[in-house]
């Protein structure tokens, strides 16, 4: 064979190989490609979903910040009121038990001045029931006394009349203890007949003595001798007149 006409043989075969070769690699490339093109499409839409989860992320953490806000505003608001009652409780407490000590402090007084009425009640009942134990022995005695001038007296001349004996005084005695149903006279009674009379207390009745001499009733207030009350309760029993 003509040596020129196989070169020319295997030219055309090296350029047909070539050809089949280059056809091959395109359309590999152009798989390639496509399988690009599909995998960046994959990509950009995992990434936009990725983007949607990282804005509702951001929008879930505002929202959950601002209700942190919220519940931490609460928060402070109870405990504020909690410690502002708490305050106020303990406030009422201490006046509540302040007010409890002054109750029992008043209480023991009231007890303390119920023990000293009733000692000074025993010691009145005592001293009245002296007094008139007093009164019945001068009683009896004035009467023992009065018992020789009952006796009929010698008969007097006959030229001498009968001398007539002065009228006793109907409205009370010279010491100033009243007559029946009589006013006592506070400037010359004694603190014992007053007591008895009068009722009234033995420290009273010696003030009233002390205090003497009384132009009008009312002095014994104006002097402080006899609280008003006491004063009302005897003002129609008594007299300053001489």
């Amino acid at each position: 064979m003509n040596p020129v006409w196989l070169a020319a043989i295997i030219i055309a075969g090296t350029m047909t190989m070539s050809g089949c070769v280059s056809d091959r690699k395109y359309q590999e490339a152009l798989a390639e490609t496509d399988t690009a093109k599909t995998e960046l499409a994959t990509t950009r839409a995992q990434k936009s979903a990725l983007e949607q989860q990282v804005k509702t992320l951001k929008d879930l953490n505002v929202k959950f910040g601002n209700e942190a806000q919220t519940a931490r505003d609460e928060l402070e608001r109870i405990q504020y009121g909690r410690d502002k009652e708490r305050g106020s409780v303990e406030g009422r407490t201490k006046e509540l038990e302040e007010r409890v000590k002054q109750l029992a402090g008043q209480n023991r007084a009231l007890r303390q001045e119920y023990e000293d009425a009733k000692r000074h009640n025993e010691t009145l009942k005592s001293l009245v029931a002296r007094y008139q134990k007093e009164l019945k022995d001068q009683s009896r005695s004035a009467g023992g006394s009065l018992a020789p001038s009952m006796q009929p007296a010698p008969p007097a001349s006959a030229s001498a009349p009968p001398a007539m004996a002065p009228a006793p005084s109907p409205s009370r005695p010279p010491n100033g203890t009243p007559a029946p149903g009589g006013i006592m006279n506070v400037n010359r009674a004694s603190s014992s007949e007053m007591v008895l009379l009068l009722g009234l207390p033995k420290d009273v009745a010696e003030r009233i003595v002390s205090n003497r001499p009384y132009k009008v009733k009312g002095e014994l207030v104006a002097k402080n001798v006899v609280p008003k009350e006491t004063f009302d309760m005897i003002k129609d029993r008594i007299s300053v007149s001489p």
